[in-house]
């Protein structure tokens, strides 16, 4: 009661202290400093504790401050708390003490900082208003100087919207599309956004028909607002325009940027590299400004994406490839005025299956909602099923660092989406998902980045005070709250996830906490029962996260929470709404209209129309396959986002159909329909722009232009042209011709005599008119009087090969004073050189030369000059640069003759289609007469057909390409040519019919004969007639006809052969043209040798009505060395009986399986009496059958031999054993006979019969033993088996180690030799009972041997026999006997003679049975005894 009294007293003197601290701390805090131009900015409600801390308990008590919930359950709480510690506070009082000086020194300085502050900015806001005033003096409200205009495109061509805007301060800008703002991130490959200088320019990139519509650009600013329209039309031809293609991958070219799509290629998934690789040539000094983006997102270096740029190259570098790549990359380069972009779509292919038709791995894991030991994982399933579709996945963990990989879930999840729960707080963990259908589980996807599983609210429960000098002081909540023992119920308990397979529960964790570590316990009811259980058993909660798995479908539950510490447990929380598993969410429906449209030569631009409910999709992926194979390819592992896609890599002139499929968090959906089939080649678009304008002929008062084609025609023929010309140094260009000028040659009318003058030509097509060519040099308008003539023109390349070419080209339409006589060829090697080489030293008189000679791989260009009396005129434009090259698929003319008799010249070029078009000319320009020749296109290229070639027909013949001139070739039609083809012609035209076999004879097993050939199959309308001795027959009742016209069989029947049927045999066929005949000569002796096969057929088939012998008797050796005899039989019944004879006496020992028929006799030894006459008969009451078989003389020397033969081959490696005499050399056998010669060995040298040498032989071995062997029988040992035809060796090499194993062995057993002869030893013994009757006298007698002569002794019971009284003992060298006199009951016993001497010892034992009178001896015992005779 007094130490209360007493701390009572100390509590109050301490309040008291600190009221007083607190009223001194106010009065502090109510100085305070502040500059001159602001107000007090510091708050006088909230106190400065001083040195003497106030306690938490009296900051409580205190009405002046404001109030919590919290502080309400601080306060109660520690109002129940007799005993905290105060020495905490007191510190924390102190350090408080510090920061407050601190304070107030950092006030007097922060307040000449306020006041220089305050000078500063008054002097910055005078210039500011002044600067304002100005800047409102130039102000101008937003307008267009240069508005928007209409475009009218076609589809896959480039356009540009462009517009000048006015206004100060700059408007900003935004472009609409039928009044929906435009953003660049959706389409970064097909928008292109620029501001330069005023001027606003949106790029669209291969123009679709969902980039027609209504632009608008608004330029806003706060003067006002102004707008500009245009309307886009994007017309259709064949499809979308051709961009441009480069391996797998699309290439966008701009201003700087080179050679960028080569690199960009297709990968496989866990290949060891990816790379995406810019060159630039341009702009060298800005490469450091590079920058990447996938999808739009900037990617930056990290461990696993290396980003370079070296000299001219930038590159990008991914070491571990994974389908999350696929997409679209960009690199963006930053020069000094403005931003150049190269976008390209990479894709990545799927590894291989782990399993046989298992599916492919999932993409896109991502971690959400990471607790102390709950995450939850999303996912998005494969592109390819495999053999069967996703049933579900396994999700797996692995904690960073230990490599062992943990599957989360039992049983398979179904969603794409799982709560993992059961973590470890602090681990770093990650995570990938497998899938799984019947084949079994797929490959794991990419591993997640590691997941640290921590407290997300940790961050809540503490402040940070920053102090001066870069020193803090952390409050936590923790420290506030005090210690809170019984730990308060969670809030908050709610579904936050719900499935159909699983709920996750969430709450708010209690308020206050404590200090103490909490986890948490789960219980559930049934809506409306008062019952609850555990739902968390198995499992400590430790973070405000549940998932549970165990609920029924259809029930709804109420959950509620603890919350336990170290203290105990908390009352539950208040129960959660009713909860019940969700509903299944379906697969997402397919999407449909799916279409392809023309693109590239290997791509094409597929779009489909997306489901109604689309809300769940997460993307699609795209299936192709070529038309009718069936057999599909995905074409992207990561779903795409849009309803439009370019599919790369497709096979040019190749059709192909598509199919795509929605995916969502449920799965895939079902395929879409197919879409119709597309042909892949490049759609129509403009063609490029001529080149190489040149002045044909001037009169002075017009000019003759020619040029050459355009490069590329766009994919359609160029049907016309168009000139604008313009006098040297004038800007302003006039159209020459309105009407197009169809070839490539045109007169300029109404020209001045002496002006220079420049022209351009322009090249349309059904796509519309292409880009203008370069500007031509400035041509003199004067009449042309020169004696030599013009310039040749149109000089173009064909037929490049690995070393020749040939150039073709059109006379000059200027001759000069005389005509033109012939022409003289240069080349020049390289791209621009001038350094000219004369090919031909006299003029040639045709305007084609096969150039020759040339070096694979070198660029050469060639020119023209024509020639006449006056001298060489000048030269013709030069061609372009041509490699000496062959083309991959290059192919020339073949000459033959078609199914028809016709003479043809075919020309097959790959990338082909009905739609390409072949030019033939005669001698590279003369057309081909109609009447003579017609050509017609096929699938794979074009046809030459003659009507009737002569020697007028002979010469020079070629074909190209229309628009493809690399396609060409040409065929010199000889006379040696038209005499071989009009020989193969006529052979066709008259065709024989091929024969498979001539005239065959066959005789059946029943005696019927038929006669047969065999042609080529012949069609329905193929006639056939038979002629017999030049008679022409049919069928009849003897002799059947039959005529199978599919199969080309004509056959004769014959029921039975006979005499009359002797002739000559002529078929005589006609199918169309085709036409044969062929005779049988049926007579002589192979007319009697089938009629002989004819009646012996007729007698085994009757004796085949009954029972009858398959397989006559015969014999064969087994492996064992067996004799086999045996036969079958066929055609049996139960009834039927088998015998076997021997010289007429049955054999017995005979097996017969009658389900197969099959009757053996084995025979395991052979001897001489097996010989003889072995007869087997089946009969039965159908008939009998009789097979004999006579092994006797030669058939038995035959059976010898074999037997010999086989006993041979069984025959055991050489082996060696040591004898007592010596050693023994010896083979096993199955088993050996006398008529196999055996001979041994030595060295090579035969061993005879000696002393020392015995050789033998037993029924199962061969051997030879030598005696006292010694170093010279040393050496290889052959045994020679001799079968009577062959002879069979075995080999023993003799030294060595072996010699000396066998000649201690042989030592050791002469030793035990003489041991045992010399051993002591009972030769003859004693039987094992012996039966005596009571009160006779027993004598044993044994005889003994041994040398020395050995000592004896008897034993009864295992004791020596030393009564001389009962037992009289005799004992000879040679034997000893022993007496029982007068025998009793006690005698009975083990009785033992033990021998010995210096070589061994033995011991034989007897037992001695003795009975009374009256007892029968036992019965296994042998009776002895005689009665002792009285005196």
């Amino acid at each position: 009661m007094e130490t209360r009294t007493v701390m009572q007293r100390e509590q109050e003197e301490q309040s008291s202290k600190m009221s007083q601290s607190m009223q001194l701390s106010s009065q502090i805090k109510k100085k305070t400093f502040t500059s001159s131009d602001e107000e007090a900015s510091y708050s006088d409600f909230y106190p400065i504790i001083p040195a003497d801390l106030l306690s938490v308990k009296e900051l409580l008590d205190m009405d002046s401050l404001p109030r919590h919930r919290t502080w309400e359950i601080l306060k109660d709480t520690l109002d129940a708390e007799k005993g905290y510690q105060r020495d905490e506070w007191t510190m924390f009082g102190n350090e408080a003490e510090k920061v407050e000086l601190e304070v107030i020194r950092n006030q007097r300085v922060l307040r000449k900082r306020v006041d220089k502050m305050a000078l500063r900015k008054q002097a910055q806001n005078k210039a500011s208003a002044h600067m304002k005033y100005l800047e409102r003096l130039s102000q101008r409200a937003p307008d267009f100087a240069v508005p928007l205009r209409a475009h009218t495109v076609w589809e896959g061509m480039t356009v540009t919207l462009s517009c000048i805007i006015q206004g100060r301060p700059p408007p900003k800008v935004t472009w609409y599309k039928d009044g929906v703002p435009l953003r660049m991130s959706d389409q970064p490959w097909n928008y292109s956004l620029q501001q330069k200088f005023g001027v606003n320019s949106l790029e669209i990139r291969r123009c679709s028909p969902d980039d027609a519509g209504e632009y608008k650009v608004v330029a806003k600013s706060p003067l006002g607002e102004a707008m500009t329209f245009g309307t886009l039309v994007v017309n259709s031809y064949q499809g979308a325009g051709a961009g441009s293609e480069s391996s797998q991958t699309p290439e966008t070219r701009m201003g700087g940027w080179e050679g960028a799509g080569g690199a960009l290629k297709t990968v496989t998934r866990h290949s060891a590299l990816l790379s995406v690789l810019h060159l630039i040539k341009k702009y060298t000094d800005a490469l450091k400004d590079v920058s990447w983006f996938r999808d739009g997102i900037q990617l930056h270096p990290s461990n696993t994406v290396e980003i370079k740029t070296v000299d001219d190259k930038a590159s990008i570098t991914f070491k571990a490839a994974h389908k999350e790549l696929e997409g679209v990359y960009t690199a963006q380069l930053r020069t000094c005025d403005e931003i150049q972009e190269h976008s390209s779509y990479v894709y990545i292919e799927d590894a291989s299956a782990a399993v046989l038709g298992g599916p492919a791995s999932p993409l896109a894991v991502q971690v959400s909602d990471v607790n102390k030991d709950y995450v939850f994982l999303t996912w998005q399933p494969p592109s390819a099923d495999g053999a069967s579709p996703v049933e579900g996945y396994y999700v797996e963990r692995c904690v960073l660092g230990e490599g062992e990989w943990v599957r989360c879930n039992v049983h398979i999840q179904k969603m794409c989406y799982y709560p993992v729960s059961g973590l470890k707080e602090g681990t770093l963990y990650q995570f990938r998902v497998r899938a799984v259908n019947q084949a079994g589980t797929g490959c794991p996807s990419e591993a997640t980045e590691p997941v640290l599983t921590a407290d997300p609210l940790q961050h809540t429960r503490s402040t940070v005070v920053k102090l001066s000098r870069g020193r803090t002081i952390t409050i936590t909540k923790d420290e506030l709250e005090g210690e809170v023992k019984a730990p308060f119920p969670p809030t908050n308990v709610h579904a936050c996830e719900v499935s159909d397979t699983y709920v996750v529960l969430s709450w708010s964790e209690p308020e206050p906490r404590g200090r103490e570590p909490l986890t948490f316990y789960v219980e559930r009811s049934l809506a409306g029962k008062s019952s609850w259980e555990m739902a968390s058993l198995e499992v400590e909660v430790n973070s405000p996260r549940f998932p549970v798995l165990d609920l029924v479908k259809g029930q709804q539950y109420r959950f509620r929470v603890r919350s336990i510490n170290r203290w105990g447990v908390s009352d539950p929380s208040e129960p959660s709404a009713p909860i019940s598993l969700g509903k299944q969410q379906g697969a997402p429906a397919a999407p449909h209209s799916v279409m392809a449209i023309r693109d590239t030569d290997t791509s094409v631009l597929l779009q489909w129309k997306e489901p109604q409910d689309k809300d769940d999709i997460l993307g699609y992926y795209l299936y192709c396959s070529e038309r009718g194979k069936q057999d599909w390819k995905t074409v992207n592992n990561k779903p795409v986002t849009k309803n439009r896609f370019t599919v790369h890599g497709l096979k040019n002139r190749q059709e192909y159909v598509f199919r795509v499929k929605s995916v969502s968090r449920a799965g895939n959906s079902s395929y879409s329909d197919e879409s119709p089939p597309i042909l892949v080649k490049s759609a129509i678009s403009v063609p490029s722009a001529p080149s190489a304008i040149a002045l044909l002929l001037c009169t002075g008062s017009e000019m003759v232009l020619g040029w050459r084609a355009p490069a590329c025609n766009g994919g359609d023929p160029v049907l016309e042209y168009y000139l604008d010309q313009r006098e040297k140094g004038g800007e302003m260009w006039r159209e020459v011709n309105v009407k197009p000028a169809k070839e490539r040659q045109f007169k300029v009318c109404n020209l001045t005599s002496g002006d220079f003058y420049q022209f351009r030509v322009f090249a349309a097509n059904m796509a519309g008119v292409g880009k203008p060519s370069e500007a031509s040099e400035a041509f003199l308008c004067e009449k042309w009087t020169m004696p030599e003539p013009g310039c040749p023109y149109d000089a173009e390349v064909r037929e490049v090969r690995d070393s020749s070419l040939v150039l073709v080209w059109a006379s000059p339409l200027y001759q000069g004073q005389s005509p033109v006589t012939g022409y003289f060829l240069e080349i020049s090697e390289g791209d621009q050189s001038d350094n000219w080489t004369t090919l031909n030293e006299k003029p040639i008189s045709d305007t084609h030369y096969k150039v020759s000679g040339l070096q694979e791989g070198h660029t050469y260009r060639l020119r023209v000059a024509a020639v006449n009396e006056a001298g060489v005129g000048s030269a013709s434009l030069p061609t372009e640069p041509v490699t000496a090259h062959t083309s991959p698929g290059a192919k020339n003319i073949q000459i033959g003759v078609d199914d028809d008799g016709f003479i043809f010249l075919g020309y097959e070029a790959e990338g082909t289609d009905e739609e390409s078009k072949f030019l033939w000319n005669k001698n590279y320009t003369e057309p081909i007469d109609a009447q003579r020749a017609h050509a017609e296109n096929t699938k794979s290229g074009s046809v030459l057909t003659f009507t009737d070639p002569s020697e007028e027909d002979l010469g020079l013949y070629t074909v190209e390409m229309s628009g493809n001139p690399d396609l060409s070739s040409s065929y010199d039609f000889t006379a040696e040519d038209l005499e071989r083809l009009k020989e193969l012609s006529w052979k066709v035209r008259n065709p024989l019919i091929a024969l498979k076999s001539g005239w065959q004879v066959e005789v059946s097993e029943k005696g019927d004969v038929r006669l047969w050939l065999q042609t080529e199959s012949l069609s329905d309308d193929a006639e056939l007639r038979l002629i017999f001795n030049d008679r022409e027959i049919s069928s009849s009742p003897h002799r059947k006809i039959n005529f199978d016209r599919a199969n080309g069989l004509v056959e004769i029947l014959f029921d039975q052969l006979s005499a009359e049927d002797e002739g000559s045999y002529t078929a005589q066929l006609k199918d169309g043209r085709a036409k044969n005949q062929l005779t049988l000569v049926f007579v002589d002796e192979k007319f009697r040798q089938t009629l002989a096969l004819v009646q012996k057929n007729r007698r085994d088939h009757k004796r085949k009505s009954g029972p009858y012998f398959e397989e006559y008797l015969s014999w064969s050796v087994n492996e064992d060395c067996e004799l086999i005899i045996k036969c079958k039989v066929t055609n049996t019944h139960k009834d039927t009986s088998l015998k076997w004879f021997k010289e007429g006496v049955a054999v017995t020992q005979v097996v017969y399986d009658q389900s197969s028929g099959v009757s053996t006799l084995t025979i395991p030894q052979v001897i001489k009496t097996e010989a003889g006459s072995y007869r087997a008969v089946v009969t039965d009451g159908r008939g009998e059958d009789v097979s004999t078989l006579e092994l006797l003389d030669d058939e038995y020397d035959k059976l010898l031999q074999q037997l010999s033969k086989q006993c041979a081959l069984s025959a055991s490696p050489l082996k060696i054993q040591g004898t007592a005499l010596g050693f023994k050399l010896y083979c096993s056998l199955k088993y050996y006979i006398s008529y196999m010669k055996t001979s041994w060995h030595h060295k090579e040298k035969r061993i005879d019969q000696e002393a020392r040498t015995k050789p033998g032989s037993s029924m199962q071995e061969v051997w030879i033993e030598i005696c006292n062997p010694t170093e010279n029988d040393k050496g290889k040992y052959t045994l020679e088996m001799f079968d009577g035809k062959e002879t069979h060796k075995r080999y023993l090499d003799l030294s060595g180690q072996v010699f000396a194993d066998v000649l201690l062995e042989h030592q050791r057993l002469k030793q035990a030799a003489v041991a045992e002869k010399n051993r002591a030893k009972v030769t003859k013994g004693l039987p094992d009972v012996v039966a005596i009757m009571e009160g006779k006298t027993l004598c044993l007698t044994c005889f003994i041997d041994g040398s020395p002569d050995p000592e004896i002794i008897w034993l009864r019971n295992e004791k020596e026999i030393v009564d001389e009284a009962q037992f009289t003992i005799t004992k000879e060298p040679k034997c000893s006997t022993i007496t029982i006199h007068n025998v009793t009951m006690a005698d009975s016993g083990k009785y033992s003679i033990f021998v010995r001497n210096n070589y061994g010892s033995e011991t034989v034992d007897v037992t001695v049975s003795v009975y009374k009178h009256g007892e029968k001896p036992p019965a296994h015992a042998v009776e002895m005894g005689f009665e002792r005779k009285k005196k």
